[in-house]
């Protein structure tokens, strides 16, 4: 394998250079992981998506990649590759996909639109893994570059997963001022069982998302959006059954909106709805390639 074709294409928005960027690379199946994270690195796009074909014309096994390592699922990645897919090989107006992660199968319909394409991912049902000790409220605040009183009074930080473990910390304010300021955030999202952390303004209903190391902010978060939606629903913030939109990436200059929808009731959330615009921008070759051993 000598060259990898690759599509570009920009999710949570209808137009191109703005929502969240992807490489989607269509016929990856000889590359090894290493190789995947060193084309991710490359591109420099928060996430890559690298598919294989099944025997199914429908199905694909998927790997997803951010700039630091593999990651067991995604949101965006998943929902621009479903309009590659779509603008490729379906004609009709709308189309559903299948794609194998690692530990997970989800289903993407695709839909046409006058800008490019709109894609609704079913992440499944959501975990409730445990709200954060009032003891240790302080401490994420402050990795988090926020005070006690920007916390919500109402809504308590919770470890909620649908796929990803993020901790969902909703503030009544300070959305313009939080970032990751911890130099050991990973370790003490850790001790909670959280792998990431989404911080949701429960007023405005926007969000904002970055790399454990705080050096990148994410544009969009699909997974993050995916875990918000099921608190929100479940915490009656937002009625289960309706859509509504999560705004997130004003703050990197790329605004974006997602559109969510928690099924269920707030009992027992029976699945999460994440979706949104996404806008084709390019499409080109990687004439070189990693080392396998990268």
């Amino acid at each position: 394998m000598t060259r990898l074709n690759y599509h570009h294409v920009d999710v949570f928005s209808p137009r191109a250079y703005s929502g969240n960027s992807l490489s989607v690379f269509q016929n990856a199946a000889p590359l090894s992981p290493a190789q995947m994270l060193a084309v991710t690195q490359e591109m420099r796009h928060f996430e890559s998506i690298f598919l294989a074909p099944t025997d199914s014309p429908r199905r694909y096994r998927a790997r997803v990649f951010d700039l630091i390592s593999e990651l067991n699922f995604a949101g965006h990645p998943i929902i621009g590759a479903g309009s590659v897919l779509h603008s490729l090989f379906e004609q009709g107006e709308t189309a559903r996909w299948v794609f194998d992660l690692k530990e997970k199968s989800v289903t993407v319909t695709t839909r046409r639109t006058p800008s490019g394409f709109s894609a609704l991912l079913d992440q499944g049902t959501p975990e409730f893994l445990g709200e954060l000790p009032q003891d240790r409220r302080a401490e994420f605040a402050a990795a988090l570059n926020l005070e006690m009183n920007d916390l919500s009074e109402r809504f308590p930080p919770e470890v909620v997963s649908t796929g990803l473990r993020y901790l969902v910390v909703p503030i009544d304010a300070g959305l313009d001022r939080a970032r990751i300021v911890s130099r050991d955030f990973e370790r003490l999202l850790a001790s909670v069982s959280a792998e990431f952390a989404y911080v949701v303004d429960v007023h405005q209903l926007e969000g904002r998302h970055w790399n454990n190391d705080g050096l990148l902010e994410d544009v969009a978060t699909g997974s993050g959006a995916g875990t918000v939606a099921a608190y929100m629903a479940r915490r009656g913030r937002t009625e289960p059954n309706q859509e509504w939109v999560l705004r997130q990436g004003r703050f990197t200059g790329r605004p974006s909106e997602i559109r969510v929808q928690a099924n269920g009731s707030r009992a027992e959330i029976c699945n999460v709805l994440v979706g949104g615009d996404v806008a084709l921008v390019g499409e080109g070759s990687l004439h070189t390639l990693p080392a396998s051993c990268v």
